[in-house]
Formats: C-alpha cells, sequence, structure tokens
C-alpha cells in the first residue's frame, strides 16, 4: 500500500506546490482511492508530478465541510467522471471562521456540488466494501482541541460553534490485518476519533494518518504546550492489533505543535509534506 501526500501546508521541496489545506492519495490491490482535495486544483499538479492517474480514482472521501479539504472537489470532478464521492450529509452546510477582528468569513465547501450525481451523501458508519469503512459518530469529548473555538456552523440564521457533525473518518484494512485511520482534521479530538475506532473494530489503528488541530487557525500558532503534551501522552498509550500505533501527522496539527509531539513521542510520530511517499 502507498500513499502520496498530494497537498499539504509544507512540501518536500520547491518542486512541489503547497497551500493550506490536505490531499492525500491511497492505492491498494483493489482500489485508488483520494482522501480530501486541498483548497484548489493545485493539487492535480502534485498528482502528476507523482505519476497519479486522477482520472482512475475509483473512491474519493472528503472529510468534512471546509473549503481546505473540499475546494479542490470541482477540478476534481472535471477530470474523473466515474469515482464515488463520498460527503457527510451535512457537509455542504455553511461554515465559518471568527477572524480575530471580529469578521465572520465563509469557509464552506461550494453548495452547488449537490447537484453533481457522483457525490453520495452519507451519516454514521457506512461499509464501502471489505476495504473500508467511513465513520463519523464521534460523540468523545477528550482533549478536544480549544483551536476549534473559533469555528461556526449557522443554524436558523444564527452562528454557533460548529458541532463538527459533519466530519468522517476513514478505516482501511489491509490484507495481512493491520488497521490504519486517517482523519483530515480530527476536530472531533483524535483521542476521541482513536476510541470510536477502538469501539468498531475491537482494537485501536496499527497506524494514524491526518491533521490533529492543534494549530490556531489563523495565527498559526499551537494551542498551549500542556494539552498538547497531554495529547502525546494518551497517543503513546495506544496498541493495535499488529503494532504499537504509529502516527503521521500533518497540515493543522502546525510545525510547532508537531515539535512539542516529536519530543515526547519521538520515533512513532513522522509528518507528511506534499511530495512525501509512504509505503505500508
Amino acid at each position: 500500500m502507498v500513499i502520496k501526500t498530494l497537498m499539504e501546508d509544507t512540501s518536500i521541496g520547491e518542486l512541489w506546490e503547497k497551500e493550506h489545506g490536505l490531499s492525500l492519495y491511497l492505492e491498494t490491490d483493489r482500489h485508488r482511492l483520494l482522501f480530501d482535495t486541498g483548497k484548489s486544483g493545485l493539487f492535480l499538479t502534485n498528482a502528476a508530478r507523482m505519476e497519479v492517474d486522477v482520472s482512475k480514482i475509483d473512491t474519493v472521501v472528503i472529510s468534512h465541510g471546509h473549503y481546505d479539504h473540499g475546494g479542490g472537489l470541482p477540478a476534481f470532478l472535471e477530470q474523473n467522471k466515474e469515482a464515488v464521492v463520498y460527503l457527510h450529509e451535512e457537509a455542504l452546510e455553511p461554515y465559518f471562521v471568527r477572524r480575530g477582528g471580529g469578521g465572520i468569513d465563509y469557509i464552506g465547501i461550494d453548495q452547488t456540488l449537490r447537484e453533481n450525481s457522483q457525490i453520495r451523501p452519507i451519516n454514521g458508519t457506512v461499509d464501502i466494501d471489505k476495504d473500508f469503512t467511513i465513520f463519523s459518530d464521534v460523540t468523545g469529548q477528550e482533549l478536544r482541541s480549544e483551536a476549534n473555538d473559533i469555528l461556526l456552523e449557522r443554524k436558523d440564521g444564527e452562528y454557533q460553534k460548529d458541532r463538527f457533525s459533519h466530519e468522517q473518518n476513514l478505516i482501511v484494512r489491509k490484507k495481512d490485518g493491520a488497521r490504519l485511520l486517517i482523519s483530515g482534521c480530527a476536530h472531533s479530538g483524535i483521542v476521541n476519533i482513536i476510541e470510536r475506532f477502538k469501539e468498531l473494530e475491537g482494537a485501536a489503528p496499527d497506524v494514524v494518518i491526518g491533521g490533529f488541530h492543534l494549530m490556531e487557525p489563523g495565527s498559526g500558532r499551537s494551542i498551549p504546550r500542556y494539552q498538547v503534551e497531554a495529547v502525546a501522552d494518551r497517543l503513546l498509550c495506544y496498541e493495535g492489533e499488529k503494532n504499537v500505533t504509529s502516527y503521521y501527522t500533518c497540515h493543522c496539527t502546525g510545525t510547532e505543535a508537531f515539535g512539542i509531539l516529536k519530543e515526547r513521542m519521538g520515533d512513532r510520530i513522522s509528518y507528511l509534506s506534499a511530495g512525501s511517499e509512504i509505503y505500508l
């Protein structure tokens, strides 16, 4: 199995495009899957450089309804007319961020995508097949990031804190029995997401990939160090069926928070930048 980082906030070198967003390509014996699309079609440039034929992708999972994860979806759909796109049924609702000066900006996805026949709205836990399961029903409250506090949804014309009910995560099962968890931003809290994974699968994942949302939107600063360290300590406790859980993080974790995680977790955690590839 290969996982290629098509888009991320950083890149491995000058040849690779970067932007605030996330897009991962996963290739197995049976599937070519795209997890998120960054905020624009720029991920397609890196895909071509990494020899990813987007026209052959059969499955797309959009992690949640923010532009930096689904903004590139219209560009993808222009090049691929066959892939099934799994979106949470609330992912195309309006979402916002409260800026430092008090202004509120829209950060949702193009709502006209509702009309596209490739879109498959889902909710809860959905098995795509024996290899992939999508789940969104995360209810735990442990170590949820305070970086969420300025992210909003609009209900009945009023702004309120985003509940992140539109966020979904992906379980990947390998032939050897190892299992992966892929999350976009882990707004629901990476620990809570892993705990829900354990309820569904009976054990923690062998590998966790994705952003942990430990960076404040806009400023790029890490949430308080003690909170990052608390997350690290919890992550160190997990062990999958095949291996002690290892972590590949990126995007909204932030490089400052990653440095703190790395101090605490050592070789258990690595950072993914645009242009990177991992083989599992």
